[in-house]
């Protein structure tokens, strides 16, 4: 059976240490004004790590999006030239107070990591990554389509209220809905 990013072998495999298990539901969040915020302090103190190195840094996932409910966890998309090569930005992120958490060699060589006192998630992908370009489509979509905004809430919501083993399944659950609100954002080209 192929492995799945929501099965719990797969999680094993490319959580450093042990993956976190739901104890509850998901936690959703009415949108919170100061998310943008908590986002431009960690932008500071990215690029203060990186320099240079840090060829984009973008507030992505539901807490980018004005109105919409969200998990209250800043998602960070961090371009680097080469996600691989975790010696270029991971010891500077460390000293910072980040901490790798997951490294998916077979998924865009990406790599995520905590932050040190605000619920973040930052997420790496190398330079020309293709999955750079799907997240910020889709945060520029929400943003500017209150419809499937409300929609992707709505799912949103309704998934919560369903017990999950790993936040990822729940993530996985919403594949439909995004999916289809990426082929209507995809079809405007």
């Amino acid at each position: 059976m192929p492995k799945t990013p929501s099965s719990e072998d797969y999680l094993k495999a490319v959580t450093i240490g042990e993956p976190k298990r739901l104890t509850g539901k998901i936690e959703l969040c009415d949108y919170d004004p100061q998310w943008p915020a908590l986002f431009a302090r960690e932008e500071v103190r990215i690029r203060a790590a990186l320099g240079e190195r840090a060829l984009r840094v973008e507030h992505a996932g539901s807490t980018s999006v004005p109105g919409l409910a969200a998990k209250p966890i800043i998602d960070i998309v961090l371009v680097v030239a080469d996600a691989a090569d975790e010696t270029r930005y991971v010891p500077p992120l460390e000293a910072k107070g980040y901490v790798l958490r997951i490294r998916e060699p077979d998924w865009f060589e990406h790599r995520l990591l905590k932050g040190p006192d605000t619920d973040v998630n930052l997420h790496v992908f190398g330079q020309g990554c293709t999955e750079i370009d799907r997240m910020l489509r889709f945060r520029d979509w929400l943003r500017t389509h209150p419809q499937d905004r409300d929609l992707y809430a709505a799912t949103k919501r309704d998934l919560a209220k369903h017990d999950w083993a790993f936040t990822q399944n729940y993530a996985d659950a919403k594949s439909k809905v995004v999916e289809e609100i990426m082929a209507r954002a995809l079809a405007e080209d």
